[in-house]
């Protein structure tokens, strides 16, 4: 799930607003698009590659690693579906308000193919100084350069907040990677921790989470084992007893799931936990040594 600068990028909706707009921003950071889809337009090009009928028609032109999806809610199965079929290695659904069974059955298809999926309602992935695929404000200095320190969020608005202190710290970014925030999601925390622990450019680990689900707590079982230093936020600290709060699955499940349960599982697998994100780049800089 962490996308390097040779790989090879399909858009999925090139010729929308948004899915032209963040093309060529994606392609001026050096991310290697290699064309997109819309059945409507085969043939033509857009933001200068080709625009095939379908995923699987893409593919017999040299083929493509990873997928990005800038595709209607109810046009978002059948697309995750082309991708998988064309043997992507890799799809980043920016989608969101996907219906949930539609969701769970391209899930199970990208997983029995053996193909990573980041998101629903994700802002995507990056590699600072390399490439991104998705929306996130990687032109922005203040915000990302690049470094060595692999940024994990739910959240778009607080991932981007974090990448901004962490520059404002003196750090950078080696891979953010955003999971979504919907309520079933192909990679989870711990899958991207995973990733980040084996990835040599990364030396430590910022994760950002909120209450509902078990993420943060099953990522706290695997971070005991690592070498590398962590530092996490939870967002929904002060969210009343009972109340549902931030994105759909921000859920609470008997005692698991709350803001004291995450901060207890973190901190018994010596995870710096902080109490704003503003403290972030201070705490990173400590537990760096």
């Amino acid at each position: 799930m962490i996308v390097k600068k040779h790989e090879r990028v399909l858009i999925q909706g090139i010729t929308g607003k948004q899915g032209s707009f963040w093309t060529e921003r994606m392609q001026a950071y050096g991310t290697n698009v290699m064309g997109g889809v819309n059945p409507r337009r085969a043939g033509e090009t857009a933001c200068g590659v080709p625009v095939y009928a379908s995923a699987v028609e893409a593919a017999k032109d040299g083929g493509f690693d990873v997928s990005a999806m800038f595709i209607p809610p109810m046009l978002a199965k059948d697309a995750a579906l082309d991708a998988i079929e064309a043997g992507a290695k890799g799809i980043v659904c920016l989608t969101e308000h996907i219906p949930v069974q539609d969701v769970m059955y391209f899930l199970a298809a990208a997983r029995e193919a053996g193909c990573w999926v980041i998101g629903p309602n994700t802002t995507g992935v990056v590699t600072a100084g390399e490439c991104f695929v998705g929306f996130m404000p990687v032109f922005e200095e203040r915000v990302f350069r690049p470094g060595d320190i692999g940024i994990v969020s739910r959240s778009g608005s607080l991932g981007t907040l974090v990448c901004m202190k962490m520059v404002e710290a003196g750090f950078g970014t080696s891979t953010f990677i955003g999971i979504g925030g919907d309520p079933i999601i192909g990679s989870t925390t711990l899958d991207a921790l995973k990733a980040l622990d084996k990835d040599d450019r990364t030396k430590g680990i910022v994760l950002i989470g909120e209450i509902g689900g078990e993420m943060e707590e099953e990522a706290a079982e695997y971070a005991k084992g690592m070498d590398k230093p962590i530092v996490a936020f939870i967002a929904g600290a002060a969210s009343p007893p009972g109340k549902r709060m931030g994105h759909a699955g921000a859920i609470v499940m008997g005692d698991r799931g709350t803001y004291a349960s995450k901060r207890k599982a973190l901190e018994a697998a010596g995870v710096v936990v902080l109490d704003t994100p503003s403290l972030v780049g201070e705490a990173m800089r400590e537990a760096m040594g």
